[in-house]
């Protein structure tokens, strides 16, 4: 199988109903290859659940949304029992968590227990029903989104469960050549015709094995393992980048080599990708917030001081 080509042809797909954000459909895939789940945060308007329903059917995969309120039960989303009194047994009916592609939309607005329901399925891919254990289908990703600005009424993530997405990014709003586009796509009240899948969900596999075969050097290793250690002795950080993190780093770098036709990975993999891996991933300490000090202004601190090893393929 020719993975450049297939990628390509899923971007192609994608950026039918999208306009711009080349950079974040590329990370949506580098999530996809990974097997990993993402967070994106920014503001209503901006074309999230667009781009994750477009992502869903360019794969021909299932693909459900689960729109978070206060009121959202874990059951809502795992699944239940019920007594059927015709057969006289009981039968499991699975929540919105049992598809392939699953867009949370506004996570931060449902209780802290709905929100560790999603725990299990996103690290072990797999739901418990009454004691009962259900594989979720395969490939299987979470799409998560938040609004980072309105916190009247929401729940903020806790470090555990912000640490198992993979990568955290914004979308950011378009330039004025964009937006016109936009416009010009919606000039007319017909709706955008749903695209056709140009990939399978055995391909997406495919993808996610192939993977694995990227080279990832020890000096590449040491590298990122560096620039976790920086984060976690920056003065400024109460909890820095954890093991788990530098994983997370590395795999996402493996999958952007792949993306660019490498087979091997290069700092510039690691540094394209040190800000949607590991900015999440940070808590600051409370002097820093008060100066407005944040994640990104440590990661390009550590970006600039950690030196940078020389790699050959």
């Amino acid at each position: 199988m020719n993975y450049m080509q297939l990628l390509d042809e899923i971007r192609i797909n994608v950026s039918k109903n999208m306009v711009g954000k080349q950079k974040e459909i590329n990370l949506i895939l580098i999530a996809m290859i990974c097997g990993g789940h993402v967070l994106v945060e920014d503001v209503p308007g901006l074309g999230k659940t667009t781009m994750v329903a477009s992502l869903a059917q360019s794969l021909g995969c299932t693909f459900r949304r689960i729109q978070f309120t206060p009121d959202v039960l874990p059951s809502d989303i795992t699944g239940f029992t019920m007594y059927n009194m015709k057969s006289g047994e009981q039968e499991v009916h699975t929540g919105s968590i049992m598809s392939q592609i699953v867009l949370a939309d506004e996570i931060n607005r449902t209780s802290p227990k709905t929100q560790s329901a999603l725990l299990e399925a996103m690290q072990e891919g797999q739901i418990s029903i009454d004691g009962k254990t259900y594989e979720l289908p395969r490939p299987f990703m979470v799409l998560a989104t938040q609004n980072p600005v309105e916190l009247v009424g929401t729940y903020p993530l806790p470090e555990a469960q912000m640490d198992r997405f993979l990568l955290c990014i914004h979308m950011g709003y378009p330039d004025e050549a964009e937006e016109v586009e936009i416009l010009t796509r919606h000039q007319n009240s017909a709706v955008q015709p749903a695209l056709k899948p140009v990939a399978t969900a055995q391909q997406v596999l495919l993808l996610q094995e192939a993977v694995d075969h990227v080279h990832c050097s020890d000096a590449i290793k040491q590298y990122i393992v560096r620039l976790a250690e920086a984060t976690r002795q920056h003065p400024d950080v109460h909890l820095g980048v954890s093991p788990r993190g530098s994983i997370a780093l590395m795999r996402a770098s493996m999958a952007r080599a792949m993306i660019e036709g490498r087979g091997y990975v290069i700092p510039d993999d690691v540094q394209a990708l040190a800000e949607p891996v590991l900015s999440h991933r940070l808590v600051m300490t409370a002097q820093a917030m008060l100066e407005k000090t944040g994640p990104l202004d440590i990661l390009k601190k550590v970006l600039a001081t950690v030196p940078v090893p020389r790699v050959s393929s």
